[in-house]
């Protein structure tokens, strides 16, 4: 995988610190730590309703010290964009080619030398849906990583990790239970945001 903003000396250090700052001072609590099982893996990013998710997302990963890459439609990663959005750790998306997303994605984690922590917003957009994309759990299920459930709620304003989730084969039975952690959480556009 590229170099990114996580795994550039000094300027990792130097954001963590912010980070952490920033975070305390804007009343934000940071909770949870990645279980050693679960260094490479895939992140669920619920709820996904608001262009602010991406910086409070690399400053609660900075704040748990992980090696994190996000999935972003292709459109955000035009010029003059396209470096500094890669160097965030963001990974373009077609969505009018997705055919071979999952197995791509499961090839890079495997491969990948150290941590590395996917993220991958089930909604797929920030735009009011109800039901939500099974790529994350396929990328799991292929690249044979746990899934991580992490979540930001802005109404209480707590972001973290939740509990590690391992794919039973189940697909319907392993949303039913995904869906029902996420519940409670409110988004920045709650309104947008359904898990159920």
């Amino acid at each position: 995988m590229h170099r990114t903003i996580f795994s550039t000396p000094i300027v990792n250090t130097l954001l963590r610190a912010f980070s952490v700052a920033y975070l305390k001072l804007a009343g934000w609590k940071v909770l949870g730590a990645l279980p050693a099982e679960a260094q490479k893996s895939v992140f669920i990013a619920a709820p996904h309703t608001s262009n602010w998710d991406l910086p409070y997302t690399l400053m609660v990963a900075f704040a748990l010290r992980l090696n994190i890459y996000w999935m972003g439609k292709a459109s955000i990663f035009s010029f003059p964009f396209g470096p500094l959005m890669r160097w965030l750790g963001g990974i373009a998306v077609d969505r009018s080619k997705s055919g071979n997303l999952v197995a791509a994605s499961a090839q890079a984690i495997q491969a990948a030398v150290g941590p590395l922590q996917l993220i991958v917003p089930p909604e797929g957009t920030r735009s009011k849906t109800r039901y939500w994309k099974t790529g994350f759990y396929h990328i799991a299920v292929a690249a044979q990583v746990p899934i991580v459930m992490a979540y930001m709620d802005y109404e209480r304003k707590v972001s973290g990790l939740g509990p590690m989730f391992v794919p039973s084969g189940d697909l319907e039975a392993d949303m039913t239970r995904i869906k029902a952690f996420y519940a409670p959480f409110k988004g920045k556009n709650s309104a947008q945001f359904e898990a159920d």
